[in-house]
């Protein structure tokens, strides 16, 4: 019998799909400014599927996400918005997501530039979780910042990483993903997220080589288009694949579990359903799913 600590799925896409609007650049931001409480209700059902970590929405809230909106002056109160939406669904990971955009690692800025951009988030996060997950880190210069300015808060550190879908053991900068190791020493634990399940069962290879507890959360999209590539670009560039079910999702989640993961959930495209099986999938194979 193994622990494992079961993180909740998607939260942008969730929303996306539940408020039936046009996606804007905003993402996450927009549909929780439009739709008060909506946000509450996708960490509710979460955890009734059984997740024990709950992950803030939090991930594109960032300044340069909200330039030529008209909402930059509301950065510090979307924080607390999320926040408070949050409030009473159990364990809350703090979500940072990555500067510039996605999947976007030619857009990270200046190491000292990163590094205060992200403090300043961290501390924004850290009175009000439990831990805080980096997410999407896209290379190796992007996890040394982030690190840098999370470590700093005293809190847990869970570093989630985005591998190219083609071949999971490199990160979408084109490094390998084992070089992140020489970075990621204040890491509490380090993931593969935001990929295809297939990429992340070549990185959680390479993560069972490291000295730090380890896992995954999937994507399902079908690929990444270079129309989400571009200048602040919606999600409505990017397509959901009908082959990855609950019950297809859980055996990929199972498999990472079999080599080694402890820490598994999903990531954009994965909801609530997909959570319930993962979880009545861990604890038919005779594992228990715990808190951190």
């Amino acid at each position: 019998m193994t622990d494992i600590i079961l993180l909740d799925g998607g939260m942008g896409q969730e929303l996306v799909h539940r408020a039936g609007d046009r996606p804007t650049p905003l993402w996450s931001t927009q549909v929780m400014i439009d739709h008060p409480g909506l946000v509450a209700k996708v960490h509710a059902d979460y955890a009734a599927a059984g997740a024990t970590v709950h992950t803030t929405n939090t991930y594109a809230i960032l300044h340069d996400r909200l330039d030529g909106t008209g909402m930059e002056d509301q950065f510090a109160a979307l924080y607390t918005a999320a926040l408070k939406e949050a409030e009473g669904a159990g364990v809350l990971a703090g979500a940072i997501g990555p500067l510039g955009a996605s999947y976007r690692p030619d857009l990270m800025p200046a190491h000292d530039v990163a590094v205060a951009t992200y403090t300043e988030v961290a501390n924004l996060l850290a009175p009000k979780v439990d831990l805080i997950i980096c997410e999407t880190v896209a290379s190796v210069a992007h996890a040394r910042a982030i690190l840098e300015a999370t470590v700093a808060t005293a809190k847990p550190v869970w570093l989630a990483l985005t591998v190219d879908d083609a071949d999971g053991t490199k990160l979408r900068s084109g490094e390998p993903l084992a070089d992140v190791f020489a970075v990621a020493g204040a890491a509490d634990a380090i993931l593969a997220n935001c990929s295809s399940p297939e990429a992340i069962s070549a990185a959680i290879d390479v993560l069972a080589t490291g000295d730090k507890p380890f896992g995954g959360y999937a994507n399902g999209f079908t690929q990444i288009s270079e129309g989400f590539l571009g200048d602040k670009p919606t999600v409505d560039a990017l397509t959901a694949r009908h082959d990855l079910g609950p019950d297809e999702y859980a055996a990929f989640a199972m498999q990472w579990v079999a080599q080694g993961a402890t820490i598994v959930g999903g990531c954009c495209e994965v909801g609530p359903a997909h959570i319930a099986k993962l979880a009545d999938s861990i604890t038919a194979a005779g594992h228990r799913i715990v808190a951190p």
